[in-house]
This record gives C-alpha cells, sequence and structure tokens, in this order.
C-alpha cells in the first residue's frame, strides 16, 4: 500500500466514524420513548438533546402565530420598514430564546407569520414576540405638582360626572351634605388616594375604577402644559407594574405623575444581563444588570447628580416597574438595574428584550395554533417509510444491476446519509438547523443524488473494461473521466440549494441545508470513499475480474 493510499484510508475511516457518533445522538434521542426518558438523569437527557439534530415545527409539533402590526400613528419614514424591522427584532428576539430553525415571513403590508418548532410555554413565547419593550427612565413629578394633577382631574371628573347626570349636588337622603359627602363629590378621583412613601396609592380593587374615570376625560387638557412646548401636556400618568403590600392583607398600587419627556430610552442599553442579588427587599430574586452608552451614562449621571431625594421611575411598555429614591450621583458606567421580585424565567425575558432592541410598532396576536406531537410523529413515520421505500429500490436496482460493485455502491450510500446528519447535528450555529420535513425530503432526494454518481462511474468502468484495459486501469480513467459529468451536474444543484439558503426561509431553508450537505456527501462518498474500497480490492486481492 502507498504512502498515498494509507492516508486516504485513515481519511476514509475517519470519517466515517466521526458520522457514525455524531448521528448515534440524533437515532438514540429520537428512538426514546417517554419509559426510557424517565430513566435518564436531566443532565443526561439534556446532554442528548444538546448533541441531537432537532425536528422542525412540522415533525415535532409547535407553534404558529400571525402577528398584525399597527402602523398607524408612525411617521411615514417609520412606517415604510416597520415591517422588516419588526422582524428582526423578533428573529434576535427568538434566536436568544433558543428556537432551532424558526420561521419568520411578512404577509401581506402588516403581517408576520411565526412558526417556533418544540416550543411548549406558549403564553411565554407570545408575551416575548409580541411585547414593543419600550424602557424609559422618568423622573417622578415633585408631590406638590402631583397634587396639583389630582385637584385637575377631580375638577375635570366632577364637571363630566354632572354633565351626566352622576353626580348630584345633593345627598341622596335630602339632608345638608356632610363634610366626607361634600369632600366626595368635590373630589371623587383623590378621595380613594392613600399617601404611603409620599406617592399616592389606591386599592388594587379600585384600580379598574380609576382607569375607567381617567378614560372619560381629555387628559391632554387636563393636565398642566409644557413650558417649553404649551401644545403638550408636561406630565403623564402611570401606574405601578405590581401591587403592594403595606404590612396589611390590602394591596395597594401606586399612582405616578411622570414627567413627560424621558430622561433616557432603551436605545441607550449596551448589554442587560440576569444577576442576582440586585434587590436588597428580596435578595433571593434575580434581577437585570444593564450597562448604558456612553452618552446615555453621562446623562444619566447628571440627572441622578442634581436630583437627590427625588423618585426616578424605570417604565417598561408605560408601566412602572420600580420608583426607587435617588441617593446619590450614579457615575458614568456602573452598571444600573431593574428589579421587581422576578422569577428567573421573567427576567431572563426581560434581559432578552432588552438586548434585541424594542418593536418599531404595537403587535396583536391574530391567529395562533399549535401544532400537535402527534401529527409531528406521523409525519416522521410517513416520511421515514418513502426514505425507506426509496432507499430499498435503489439498492435493489444497484445489486441486481451491478453485482458485487453495487454493494459497494449501497454501502457508501449508507454513509453518505450518516455524513449528512452528523453534519447538521454539528454545525456551529446556534441555533443548529432543524430536519423538517421539506429537509427530509432533501435527505431523500440525496439518495437520488448519490447513486446518480455511482452510476455515470460504473457505467464509465464498463466502458473502459469493453475497450481491453486492465481492471485497475479501468478503475482509474473510469473515476477520472465521471469526475467533471459529476462535478457538472451536483455544482449545478448547489447553485440552487445556495438560492434556497439565501432567499428561502424556515422550511424552504431547511430542504436547501440538507440539500446542500447531501450533494456534498455524495461527492465524497462516490469519488472516494468508493476509490479507496476499489483500489484496496484491486491492490489487495488482484482481482482478475471485477463484478460490474
Amino acid at each position: 500500500m502507498t504512502s498515498n493510499m494509507r492516508w486516504k484510508v485513515i481519511l476514509v475511516l475517519l470519517v466515517l466514524v466521526l458520522a457514525v457518533w455524531r448521528s448515534s445522538y440524533t437515532f438514540r434521542f429520537l428512538s426514546l420513548d417517554e419509559a426510557g426518558k424517565e430513566q435518564m438523569t436531566e443532565e443526561q437527557l439534556e446532554n442528548l438533546k444538546a448533541n441531537a439534530l432537532s425536528l422542525g415545527l412540522d415533525l415535532q409539533g409547535g407553534m404558529h402565530i400571525v402577528l398584525e402590526v399597527d402602523k398607524e400613528g408612525l411617521p411615514a419614514d417609520e412606517a415604510a420598514d416597520a415591517m422588516e424591522r419588526a422582524v428582526e427584532v423578533i428573529t434576535n428576539r427568538i434566536d436568544q430564546f433558543g428556537v432551532a430553525e424558526p420561521s419568520i415571513q411578512i404577509e401581506g403590508d402588516n403581517r408576520i407569520i411565526v412558526q417556533l418548532p418544540g416550543l411548549k410555554d406558549e403564553q411565554r413565547a407570545k408575551r416575548l414576540i409580541g411585547r414593543t419593550a419600550l424602557l424609559e427612565f422618568i423622573a417622578v413629578a415633585p408631590p406638590a405638582e402631583t397634587d396639583i394633577v389630582l385637584r385637575a382631574i377631580d375638577r375635570a371628573l366632577v364637571d363630566t360626572l354632572a354633565a351626566s347626570g352622576e353626580l348630584s349636588p345633593e345627598s341622596e337622603t335630602g339632608l345638608p351634605l356632610t363634610e366626607a359627602e361634600q369632600l366626595a363629590k368635590e373630589h371623587p378621583f383623590s378621595i380613594r388616594a392613600r399617601y404611603l412613601q409620599q406617592l399616592p396609592f389606591f386599592l388594587e380593587e379600585d384600580v379598574k375604577w380609576a382607569k375607567e374615570q381617567l378614560e372619560r376625560i381629555d387628559l391632554d387638557k387636563v393636565l398642566p402644559a409644557n413650558p417649553s412646548d404649551p401644545s403638550r401636556p408636561r406630565y403623564r400618568i402611570a401606574w405601578g407594574q405590581d401591587a403592594r403590600q403595606f404590612g396589611t392583607e390590602e394591596k395597594y398600587r401606586a399612582f405616578f405623575v411622570l414627567e413627560e419627556e424621558a430622561i433616557l430610552t432603551g436605545s441607550a442599553i449596551v448589554s442587560a444581563d440576569v444577576r442576582p442579588g440586585l434587590d436588597q427587599d428580596n435578595p433571593n430574586a434575580p434581577g437585570v444588570s444593564m450597562r448604558l452608552s456612553r452618552a446615555g451614562g453621562r446623562t444619566f449621571a447628571k440627572h441622578t447628580g442634581s436630583h437627590i431625594g427625588e423618585y426616578l421611575a424605570v417604565v417598561l411598555d408605560g408601566s412602572v416597574y420600580k420608583a426607587p429614591v435617588i441617593k446619590s450621583r450614579i457615575p458614568a458606567g456602573t452598571p444600573t438595574s431593574i428589579t421587581g421580585g422576578f422569577s428567573d424565567e421573567e427576567a431572563k425575558d426581560l434581559a432578552i428584550i432588552l438586548r434585541a432592541g424594542k418593536l418599531p410598532a404595537p403587535m396583536t396576536v391574530i391567529e395562533e395554533r399549535t401544532v400537535g406531537p402527534s401529527l409531528g410523529r406521523d409525519s416522521i413515520t410517513l416520511g421515514l417509510r418513502a426514505m425507506a421505500i426509496g432507499f430499498i429500490l435503489v439498492v435493489i436496482f444497484m445489486l441486481v444491476y451491478y453485482k458485487a460493485s453495487g454493494v459497494i455502491a449501497v454501502a457508501a450510500l449508507m454513509a453518505n446519509l450518516l455524513i449528512v446528519i452528523g453534519i447538521m447535528a454539528t454545525l456551529p450555529v446556534n441555533p443548529r438547523p432543524a430536519l423538517t420535513l421539506p429537509g427530509l425530503a432533501g435527505l431523500i432526494l440525496t439518495i437520488g443524488m448519490a447513486v446518480d454518481a455511482n452510476v455515470l462511474i460504473f457505467e464509465r468502468i464498463r466502458e473502459e473494461l469493453r475497450n481491453q484495459k486492465t481492471i485497475r486501469a479501468a478503475i482509474r480513467d473510469g473515476y477520472e473521466r465521471a469526475f467533471m459529468t459529476i462535478m457538472d451536474a451536483n455544482v449545478t444543484t448547489l447553485i440552487a440549494a445556495a438560492v434556497l439558503l439565501r432567499f428561502g426561509s424556515g422550511p424552504v431553508k431547511g430542504f436547501g441545508v440538507t440539500l446542500s450537505l447531501g450533494i456534498l456527501a455524495s461527492m465524497f462518498t462516490a469519488i472516494v470513499a468508493t476509490r479507496v474500497v476499489f483500489d484496496l480490492i484491486t491492490v489487495k486481492w488482484n482481482v482478475k475480474n471485477l463484478s460490474i
């Protein structure tokens, strides 16, 4: 055996061993039933799943969501590319969420179709995908200004209630109004507020009523005007994200009067990570640590330095998550944090949203459906059946028509499938491509492509043998003369696969992945691996007649 031959044998054996090793994880994972999974530890199951080829929505089940983007009110320049920006943000969020091979497509002018294979927590996915996630740091109005706003709301509400006949200047009994009754009629909104920690709070059962009353009045006209722009209000109204208890069983929700203009927005965030121990009131709960940009850090440092002792609200999508008192100047470059008794999952999702950016416009889920695993199992069964039938027919043809050489071709075919599955389960990308139903079709097509190369080579060898060449010369010339034809056909198909990978999405891209990998694997097995087998046979055994 020559040195060149020895290296070829080592290369083929190494590729086959790696392919069998990597693909074994996939076969073991897919063959596991529920009883088998229960017998494994959680760590073993996670390790097996991490190394196995994942399945797409149509094979393992998952979630299908249709989102409608509300572009009304957006400036013309922002509305023009709102859909593309929304897809980019959703893609970033899903990639960090860890869903393999999601499908995200624009449909029409204002709809986005999202397919998430293997997803189990549907509600979490909807919150993560459709959330606008506008983060703002806003100054809370001083107590005196808050009182002015509450009195203005009282006056506007009194006028509204009186106009609708819901407010009478007399008591229901006809007797003179008591001081408490008079106060309730003159201050119908603020009478329900309780001042706790220098901020107004409403009982949780009164919050719905309070929000309904605020909707009945025109807040833009009620709130004090902005000194620099009288056409705009100076303040805005917001509610606390969660209800709180102050040593009693009653729950209260904070009512905030905030400055209209934010000090900083989420665009100033450079990074956001989940970390424990950020909340002094709840040390065991995780929080989100954020690092601001250089310009954002300077703005933040300037504000905190000149407003010590005042409240600063952290507002996410219009709700106040936290309103800490500024105790000292926070220097530029110092990480800041958002806390609020989050669970691990809530903190992780919030960090993902802040890192991935905010959606350009609000979204509404208008359609959702779940593809059950039983339907996916049927697809796998039918797909594998089609592959098995095609494989068996090819095997029969190769064995009958090419005899012993057909055995070599069949072995190469099996090696080809193992190599494709092994590569797909090892690709160093996150998330790795998942095997979808079109991808399964790509594997079936790969069988035909691999056999086609063997047929071309074998027919060339037959032709050389008919020309009275020796077996070794016929094998050498057969491979050399078939090479350009095989290369031409496979390169043409690779170009088509590249187009699918570039412009396709979801399952279409999955088809392109398996097709391109299958072509490359078939070229290796047909041109290199089978050639090594033929050379070994002719060198070691010095055969006189080739069964082809």
